[in-house]
This record gives structure tokens, sequence and C-alpha cells, in this order.
């Protein structure tokens, strides 16, 4: 389990729910690791900032990390984060590694303005 104060995407079931039911998503696939922590500390400093967002995080090893790991987008990532963006349940970016406040809210204003 990660410990992080976003809401957590444990099962296959709320992933699925998560993408299906929001416009806006935005999913940290993880560990709690020095490349990882920046980014689950901007998302939650971002959240009330993008109130159309649903930011959540998810265990890289949990159950239902495959779901993101097994992604054609994700296919040659090798550094961890990996962080998937969805409108209306189709992935429009997706990055690895440690990302800064500038490059995610680029993302962000990009993709869900």
């Amino acid at each position: 389990m990660l410990r992080t104060n976003l809401k957590h995407t444990d099962t296959d079931a709320d992933y699925k729910d998560i993408i299906e039911n929001n416009e806006n998503v935005m999913i940290c696939c993880g560990r709690m690791g020095p490349m990882c922590l920046p980014v689950y500390d901007i998302m939650e400093n971002l959240e009330e900032k993008y109130p159309s967002v649903v930011f959540r995080d998810m265990d890289f090893d949990g159950p239902a990390g495959y779901n993101i790991r097994s992604l054609p987008e994700c296919r040659r990532f090798n550094g961890l984060p990996f962080t998937i963006y969805y409108k209306n349940g189709k992935i429009v970016a997706a990055t690895t590694s440690i990302q800064n406040k500038k490059q995610i809210t680029s993302i962000l204003d990009r993709e869900f303005s």
C-alpha cells in the first residue's frame, strides 16, 4: 500500500470505475521510492487547482498495477513512476520517471483545459 494522501486505486474494479466515470484522470503508478515521491507530492498539491481532474495513485506491485504496466503506451518505459492521463476513458498522455511541477501542469493544461 502506498502511503500518500492521494486516493488509492487498488483493484481492477476501482481502476475501471475511475476511468469510465470521470472525464479527466491522472493516475501515478509507482512505489514509495525517490523518483515517485515528488510526483505524488505534486499531485497532492495540484488537487485544489485542478478540481475537474481526478488524481489517483496505484501501487506498481499491487493487484491492479498490471492495468498500467501492460498498457502499450508503457511498453518502453524503464523508470518509475508510470503516470497516465485519461480524457473520457482514452489515454491522452503517458510519462515515465520523475516529473517536475511544470512538466505535470503543462500536460494537465494541454489535455484538460
